[in-house]
């Protein structure tokens, strides 16, 4: 059977680990190849590399950085049909969302193109009699980051092309659920001309992962994932004199005000709720409905377009299905075991997605699209994430109390509000506790020149993703101030009638 390997200082490095994880195409339920889990010196080759390839690719300049990351983004457009596929079949969302994925990473990759400007330090002339000073944003060494199943692109897209781009060399930790589109980006880069070494991949699991958090060559690390590992993460790799950026779960609301356009709210909080059988971090699963009509109409519209939706394998022939499968067996059984207990707890259960079978996949990972209306705030189904297609509809009689509802909730990724009052909506984007606000917008992911961030236990560390924040992250700042004497010899130098290059 195939296993998927490292990539160390240029090359795929065949590992002496004896464990192995299963990796299985999860609209079948097939396995279809094991991914090495790394030893600890394996981990460590990984880093020396990154290690010996800073110094030279720290002093390079940024312009010759930048046409890296030019080379790369192009690999990335002429390959994007098949990289999209190898996610469907391995992660299992349909094709489309696969291509918006690798689409949304290569918005990072773009960014960090402008990189000799961003990089850019400041300077003040005459701060003192004769003196000047100046910063330089200067990278910090090697990076690591460590990234979950549900964005095998888009996530590792987020923090490696700016590390990479402002001078870093970097350690790529993927899941071991699909870890096959890594190795994909580390041949691009090698083949965009990215010298050996800057960019590697060790695959693995908390073995690996504490390796990363502790070697004193690591300056710097990165993850995206559950609140509970990113806590452990965050606190690692404080306690190891690492700078760190770990951004945690999501119970992402919505207020549907009783004046928004309900078709149009209804059309996209199905999107946001059932895209990628509802495995992102920004899925809309809660809607706040003030007032009872409300809730009424959006449960109507919602349960008429659940009937109409198909589910199957993310790459087929003919019309694309709507939603895909979940990742895992074992993740199905949780989902399931979220919806028992949100009908134990007395929620109504309006569409029950537990029961879905696929014709000719009937192996499959499938949830159905699920609805719960008069959810209440100490049902289990409110409190945590469930990583699934579960959408729930909490009742309340005003904007207040569904304010106050969703900023009492323990996590503050992303939210939104439908209204068409734009008094209602400035209010709530000043007010309401989360990082990402959408008004009508109910993704409300930032473009790739700002930055991707929560509050409260969705993110733990004070700088966010991409945009300023990510190049901020990756550079430490050195200010420079200077004083040169009056009578500095003059030099001659031959003249040169040419366009000066680099």
């Amino acid at each position: 059977m195939e296993t998927v390997q490292n990539f160390i200082n240029g090359q795929i490095s065949e590992s002496n680990s004896q464990r192995f994880s299963p990796v299985f195409n999860p609209a079948t339920g097939e396995q279809t190849r094991q991914v090495v889990l790394s030893n600890e010196a394996e981990t460590e080759a990984a880093i020396a590399a990154a290690d010996s390839a800073f110094p030279a690719w720290s002093k390079t300049s940024p312009l010759k950085r930048a046409r890296v990351m030019f080379a790369f983004k192009a690999l990335l457009e002429a390959n994007m049909d098949r990289l999209a596929r190898l996610i469907s079949n391995e992660h299992g969302k349909v094709y489309s969302d696969a291509i918006g994925e690798i689409t949304r990473g290569k918005e990072v990759v773009e960014y960090a193109c402008g990189i000799p400007h961003l990089q850019k330090g400041e300077h003040s002339a005459n701060v003192g009699t004769g003196v000047d000073s100046h910063s330089l944003m200067q990278p910090l060494g090697v990076c690591v980051g460590i990234t979950p199943f549900n964005f095998p692109a888009m996530v590792p897209m987020w923090m490696f092309p700016i590390a990479i781009a402002t001078g870093n060399t970097f350690v790529l930790k993927p899941s071991e659920k699909d870890p096959s589109f890594a190795l994909e980006l580390a041949d691009l880069l090698k083949q965009a001309g990215l010298p050996d070494g800057v960019f590697n991949v060790v695959n693995g699991d908390k073995q690996a992962v504490d390796v990363l958090l502790t070697d004193p060559r690591v300056q710097a690390a990165s993850f995206v994932g559950s609140t509970p590992i990113a806590e452990y993460i965050y606190s690692t790799a404080s306690a190891h004199g690492k700078r760190c950026q770990a951004l945690g779960g999501a119970k992402n609301h919505c207020l549907l005000m009783p004046d928004a356009d309900l078709d149009m709210a209804a059309n996209a909080i199905m999107g946001a709720a059932y895209g990628a059988a509802g495995e992102r971090c920004m899925a809309l699963s809660v809607v706040v409905a003030v007032g009872d009509e409300t809730g009424d109409q959006l449960v109507e519209k919602l349960q008429a377009q659940i009937k109409e939706m198909r589910v199957g394998p993310g790459i087929v022939d003919g019309p694309e299905n709507d939603m895909g499968p979940v990742v895992t067996a074992q993740h199905k059984a949780k989902i399931c075991d979220y919806i028992t207990a949100g009908e134990q707890q007395g929620a109504s259960l309006l569409v029950d997605g537990r029961h879905l079978t696929v014709d000719g996949h009937e192996a499959g990972y499938f949830v159905g699209p699920t609805l719960f209306d008069n959810v209440t705030p100490e049902m289990t189904i409110y409190q945590e994430e469930i990583f699934g297609p579960v959408l729930v509809v909490v009742r309340v009689p005003n904007y207040q109390t569904g304010l106050d509802l969703i900023n009492n909730h323990e996590f503050g990724n992303g939210t939104a509000i439908f209204t068409r009052d734009g008094e209602s909506a400035r209010q709530f984007s000043e007010d309401v506790l989360a990082g990402m606000v959408g008004i009508n917008v109910p993704i409300p992911v930032p473009m790739a020149f700002h930055s991707f961030g929560g509050w409260k236990r969705s993110v733990f560390g004070p700088l966010n993703v991409h945009g300023s924040d990510g190049v901020r992250f990756y550079t430490r700042m050195k200010t420079v101030t200077s004083r040169w004497p009056a009578s500095v010899r003059l030099e001659e130098h031959a003249s040169s009638f040419a366009m000066p290059t680099m």
